[in-house]
């Protein structure tokens, strides 16, 4: 699993989502932007890209922001 640090845009779909880590991740990433209540995810399925969308109804995530921050959960 890869955490993409910082802030992502979440409205963008599957397509731009995976345009973002086109070159620098060949793993399934996962997204959060700057709202920390939701976050979204690709998984690859061997025939296609599932995109995985979650809405904390109540609380929120600690995302990393840094990569140092990311280097400090494992």
């Amino acid at each position: 699993m890869v955490l993409a640090c910082g802030f992502v845009d979440l409205r963008k779909g599957i397509d731009g989502l995976a345009q973002i880590i086109g070159a620098q991740y060949d793993l399934n990433p996962f997204f959060c932007g700057r709202r920390s209540d939701r976050m979204k995810g690709l998984l690859w399925m061997g025939s296609g890209i599932l995109l995985l969308y979650k809405r904390f109804e109540d609380g929120s995530l600690a995302w990393p922001r840094t990569t140092q921050e990311a280097a400090d959960i494992t």
